[in-house]
């Protein structure tokens, strides 16, 4: 069947496009922006604004619509992609079984803070304002990975301090925000962490609260009686858009749209049910409202998120692209699994409802959909928040039992190959990472030898770099890199 002409989305071709996809099939004049969301990337859009899209299809919710929020630079190009099409945006679902359109409401505003930073902070202090929710990665939290306090040396925490006014960061906004509410005899929102860290409230209330007590100690009191953090574990492999994806849109649905989101049929979402402020009927559409997330966070981050990093690495110094290839070498899907049968699995407590069995062979299921084309160098980016994040925690607990890491050291040691930025070939490899510059340094500086970066308290703290087990089997992991390849170390280490 020959593809319809393309449509350039926007409010007014909704209609037309109903027959290629499935449309808000409510008023979005009615519904209010009354949740702030900060770093609107591809992941915000195939989850938490697809959660939201399903529930205003259920009349009553018109309480609830995002308004979208960008700090950094190159989110001026999201800007200009998204208000030029009303906030709307086109999800695509791929599995072996098809493919899947819908066209995202729920994104009603955007703004873009460098522009307008008063306009951002406004927004966030106005009595509509209820929530706060943030994906602003890892590295956002202003965590000293060696030590896991706030790490208030950051050049932005630095500048924020003596700027408050003008904020450059997440946490200058928020607090800015607060402090305006405050001084207005406002409730605080409440403020969501929606990234991949265990205890991501708990970790947004702890640095933020460090945060306001170097401004402003009687803020600090304020927040801290009347704050509201809740915990949340997601979970939806979204890889980056790419103008292939693009192409995808605009030749298999007749959608012409600058900004779309390719992503997998699974998704998931359990939420700390703490919101004094009022929330959206998330359980009404699939979300999981709980007392406790940590058993669900602990096992995605320790699997999932560990899993990824343990393919990325050796899987692009071996020249592969995307995480399908990794689960199509025998070596590496052995690596993966093993390394969650026998370094991570032992670690876990139950899950209540999951079956950890079935949920690993899931992972290994969604890993190898090559489908949505997921980039191990999307899965590589900040190695220096994801690997003290995802994997470091089980090596610290095996250590501490006498248990087996391996594994885990080999995952070590490939990030620190992959930090020289070329693979077994030659290739080169762009290293993303906000320490970047020192990573490469050290990396190329010690070569074969792991004790310059291993040296990092920042990362690795002193506990880590004073236990032979682990520094030893990095150690032995790493000259094999560079003696014997990539190839000859992962069949090594199986």
């Amino acid at each position: 069947m020959p593809a319809p002409d393309a449509v350039k989305l926007s409010p007014e071709a909704l209609p037309t496009l109903a027959e290629r996809a499935r449309i808000p099939a409510y008023e979005r004049g009615a519904v209010s922006a009354s949740i702030v969301h900060i770093g609107v990337g591809g992941f915000f859009r195939a989850h938490q604004a697809v959660y939201l899209d399903d529930l205003l299809h259920t009349p009553g919710n018109e309480a609830w619509g995002y308004c979208g929020v960008g700090l950094l630079p190159h989110d001026e190009r999201m800007r200009d992609a998204l208000v030029g099409q009303s906030g709307l945006y086109t999800v695509v679902e791929r599995s072996a079984a098809g493919d899947a359109a819908r066209v995202i409401g729920s994104l009603l505003e955007y703004l873009y803070a460098p522009a307008d930073p008063e306009a951002v902070l406004e927004k966030m202090a106005a009595p509509a304002c209820r929530i706060v929710s943030l994906t602003i990665t890892e590295g956002g939290y202003y965590v000293n990975e060696g030590t896991g306090a706030f790490n208030e040396r950051h050049p932005d925490i630095v500048h924020d301090l003596a700027h408050p006014h003008q904020p450059r960061c997440s946490f200058g906004y928020l607090l800015e925000a607060l402090d305006r509410r405050r001084q207005r005899g406002l409730a605080p929102f409440t403020v969501m962490s929606c990234d991949n860290l265990q205890h991501n409230g708990d970790v947004a209330r702890r640095n933020l609260l460090a945060f306001a007590q170097r401004r402003d100690p009687a803020l600090h009191d304020w927040l801290a009686e009347n704050g509201a953090f809740p915990n949340s574990m997601v979970d939806r492999i979204t890889p980056a858009t790419t103008d292939e994806h693009r192409a995808l849109v605009r030749e298999r649905f007749g959608i012409e749209d600058a900004w779309p989101v390719v992503t997998e049929p699974f998704l998931q979402w359990v939420i700390e049910d703490t919101f004094p402020g009022g929330r959206p009927a998330w359980e009404q559409v699939g979300a999981q409202m709980t007392d406790d997330v940590l058993p669900y966070e602990k096992m995605k981050m320790r699997l999932l998120n560990a899993s990824h990093q343990a393919m990325c690495y050796i899987g692009m110094l071996l020249g592969m692209q995307y995480a399908h290839e990794t689960m199509e070498d025998e070596g590496i899907r052995t690596l993966v699994q093993r390394m969650m049968d026998e370094e991570v699995t032992p670690l876990l407590s139950p899950v209540p409802g999951v079956d950890v069995e079935v949920y690993k062979q899931t992972l290994i299921e969604r890993f190898s959909n090559p489908t949505i084309c997921d980039q191990l160098s999307r899965i590589g980016t900040e190695g220096s928040a994801r690997i003290p994040k995802f994997v470091l925690p089980s090596v610290a607990e095996q250590l501490e039992r006498g248990g087996p890491l391996r594994r885990m050291a080999f995952t070590v040691a490939a990030w620190f190959r992959y930090l020289t930025g070329e693979d077994d070939a030659g290739k080169a490899m762009p290293i993303i990472d906000p320490m970047a510059e020192t990573l490469q340094d050290r990396a190329k500086r010690g070569g074969r030898e792991p004790d310059l970066l291993l040296s990092l308290d920042e990362l690795f703290g002193e506990r880590l770099k004073a236990k032979p087990e682990f520094v030893d089997e990095v150690r032995r992991a790493l000259r094999s890199f560079y003696d014997q390849g990539a190839r000859a170390t992962l069949e090594a280490y199986l």
